[in-house]
């Protein structure tokens, strides 16, 4: 038994362009699954099919998506059902953060679509896909959130705000529908190397400050979040639920 085998699964990536829900796209694609890339533009997730279809033909759509659209999610979700039959697995990656500063200095509108975008959001796309889930009595829902919502952060408090409620999230949904198996689990990384983290590592003594503490001195790529997602979606994660596994070099521990 190959614990890691995703052939004959679906899978739904929002915010899989690039970064971590691309990496995450490409490795389960490699290890079997048919994968669903979505973010806002139509260009760049036709790209990643692209090349996920050039290296495993048949096993990758594109479907554009706005994660602060009900409606856009919704068609997500169909249009996912009418290519592939189906949704096994499903990752909330999509994320956004306008606003980097002291809460003191946030706007509402700003605050609201943080928590709209990072929690509200996950929270649909999750009522959309659960009802199958349960029918089959199987699923896995995979949610990135972020070491960010285990520290306060001076800069990036609203941020780390939502993906602590991203932990909850879990957790509840996690109850909610382990009676009929379905297995809902955070993925929280530390400082990738992404462009959404940009503002982050970008500088060098920014870069500096938050590698200095960690034990493997180093910020992480987004290919060492991937694997994680692999496991919780596959046979090897079937008895983890209502968990977050952090993944930071280190950088929570010291």
């Amino acid at each position: 038994m190959n614990l890691f085998d995703l052939t004959g699964k679906v899978a739904i990536i929002t915010g899989s362009s690039r970064g971590i829900g691309r990496a995450i796209a490409e490795r389960m694609a490699d290890h079997g699954a048919k994968v669903v890339i979505s973010s806002r533009k139509a260009g760049p997730c036709d790209e990643v099919a692209a090349e996920i279809n050039a290296a495993h033909p048949g096993h990758a759509i594109a479907v554009p998506a706005n994660i602060s659209s009900k409606a856009d999610l919704q068609r997500l979700v169909d249009e996912t059902r009418k290519a592939f039959g189906k949704i096994d697995i499903l990752v909330c990656n999509a994320a956004s953060n306008p606003y980097y500063g002291p809460m003191a200095g946030i706007e509402d509108d700003q605050f609201r679509k943080i928590l709209e975008n990072n929690v509200i959001a996950n929270h649909w796309m999750v009522q959309m896909v659960a009802p199958e889930m349960v029918a089959r009595k199987d699923g896995a829902i995979i949610i990135v959130s972020s070491i960010g919502g285990l520290r306060g952060s001076p800069v990036i408090g609203a941020y780390n705000i939502s993906k602590a409620a991203d932990f909850q999230l879990a957790r509840n949904l996690a109850v909610d529908l382990g009676p009929d198996n379905v297995r809902v689990n955070c993925i929280a990384p530390g400082l990738i190397k992404t462009d959404f983290a940009k503002a982050l590592w970008d500088n060098p003594d920014t870069l500096k400050r938050a590698t200095s503490g960690s034990p493997l001195r180093r910020i992480g790529e987004a290919n060492e979040i991937a694997g994680a997602a692999v496991f919780l979606a596959s046979a090897a994660g079937t008895f983890m639920t209502g968990q977050a596994i952090v993944i930071d070099g280190g950088a929570t521990i010291t």
